[in-house]
């Protein structure tokens, strides 16, 4: 009889929070955790990773495979570059952690990990290709194909929200971005860059949740704050359509819980997408929110020991 393999955990190591969750091999979900990232201190993250990977060790009582999504991309030498968690940029995530743990680990892209989550067993289970879009504190994007992350010969396949924003007009001027290039999407579409879009005109200083909130009210100017994040991810990810052709596209992160999207970008897309169709012949490209939520790219994290 065969060891049976052990349970798998899975590290998202956010902008805003740590989470992890160990996921059993039907899906379920035993044990989990969520702590504050600590911002800018790359050594307290480590720590913070190695205390979740300590506790869930005691929780379950058993060897545990350890999965880590992480925003940015790694070079060919393992160092983190493009990452918003600008603490971790330049630093070899996966050899600091695996002396920390002294284990070895998997590592991928958070979009990845949520692409991968929701292609197994979420919005795009059976789906050939997935396209996911990280739409919180970055911007981020990740590519299943047949049920595996397509990461590329760089590791940078679906790093779509640091291309220029697509079709531009006189309300998208090229905003500085961390990255430092100019008039990226990830400037446009994140839940910081939609609340600096509403104070530009003149809405006030309030977040994406709160201009959510009053937009449902009936605040105009909240509401025409929500069109033009709409109008400009429709653009966005019509460029994705023309490139990739995906099944399904998943939006997950903060902005994802912006219901109206669900019908109002694919209302839109159809005047950027090349060759969109026949009148009444609709786009086969779905939109949908992740169904694992924001749990989605933790549980994608821990699936990494599954697909390889």
């Amino acid at each position: 009889m065969g060891t049976a393999s052990p349970p798998a955990l899975g590290i998202d190591l956010g902008g805003t929070k740590v989470e992890a969750a160990v996921l059993a091999a039907d899906g379920t979900v035993p044990w989990r955790e969520r702590v504050p990232t600590p911002a800018g201190d790359y050594d307290a993250t480590l720590d913070a990773v190695a205390a979740l990977v300590a506790r869930a060790r005691a929780a379950t009582g058993r060897d545990l495979t350890v999965g880590v999504g992480h925003p940015g991309a790694l070079t060919p030498a393992g160092r983190v570059k493009n990452a918003n968690s600008t603490c971790l940029n330049g630093r070899a995530l996966q050899r600091d952690l695996e002396a920390r743990l002294g284990q070895p680990l998997r590592l991928s892209n958070d979009a990845n990990c949520l692409a991968l989550s929701e292609a197994t067993d979420g919005a795009g289970a059976g789906a050939e290709v997935v396209f996911a879009v990280v739409l919180g504190t970055g911007v981020g994007g990740g590519i299943a194909v047949r049920g595996r992350v397509l990461a590329g010969v760089n590791g940078l396949a679906g790093e779509w929200g640091h291309n220029p924003l697509p079709w531009a007009g006189d309300d998208d001027p090229p905003l500085p971005c961390y990255c430092g290039q100019r008039g990226c999407i990830e400037t446009w579409l994140s839940g910081p860059a939609l609340a600096a879009d509403h104070r530009r005109h003149g809405g006030g200083a309030i977040d994406a949740a709160q201009i959510a909130q009053r937009a449902t009210a009936g605040d105009a100017a909240c509401a025409a704050t929500l069109e033009r994040h709409a109008q400009r991810l429709a653009r966005a990810l019509a460029g994705v359509v023309n490139l990739l052709d995906p099944d399904v596209i998943v939006l997950g992160g903060g902005l994802s819980r912006l219901a109206g999207l669900y019908a109002r970008v694919p209302a839109l897309w159809h005047r950027w997408v090349f060759a969109a169709g026949a009148p009444g012949e609709p786009l086969r490209t779905t939109l949908r929110p992740a169904a694992h939520g924001d749990a989605s790219g933790v549980r994608g994290a821990a699936w990494l020991w599954h697909t390889r």
